[in-house]
């Protein structure tokens, strides 16, 4: 992912939010987590919805917004790893897909294609917290 110019809105708008990203290629989920960081977001990085969980229980905190990729072991999918972190609360959420046989309406979900632009990337989730908000 190429890194954009960092707006003095997104800075402000993301400031301290915490994100949420699972993603099973580490490669993916470390370039996403530095773009995220880059914007000002806090994130915990992980696999599987379940290392998401024991991180986030360890943190003491809830996410602000998931990010996940559509695919992820043992057959689980973003859709499923969403709904298990937001069983709790209603947080926003996108999914990330590589796999050009990902459902083109994956629920209530916006579903980005790998691999993702910066700038779609950045406005999707200022659309998902100007949403939430």
């Amino acid at each position: 992912m190429k890194s954009p110019r960092t707006s003095t809105r997104t800075t402000h708008l993301f400031a301290g939010k915490l994100v949420a990203v699972i993603e099973d290629d580490p490669l993916v989920r470390e370039a996403i987590a530095g773009l995220l960081r880059a914007w000002g977001f806090r994130v915990i990085a992980a696999e599987s919805c379940d290392q998401a969980l024991t991180q986030l229980v360890r943190a003491g905190q809830r996410p602000d917004m998931i990010v996940s990729d559509y695919r992820l072991p043992k057959g689980a999918t973003g859709v499923e790893a969403i709904e298990g972190l937001r069983s709790a609360f209603e947080i926003p959420a996108l999914l990330i897909s590589g796999d050009a046989s990902s459902p083109t309406n994956p629920g209530d979900y916006q579903l980005l294609h790998k691999p993702v632009n910066a700038e779609a990337f950045r406005a999707a989730l200022i659309d998902a917290f100007l949403l939430q908000h």
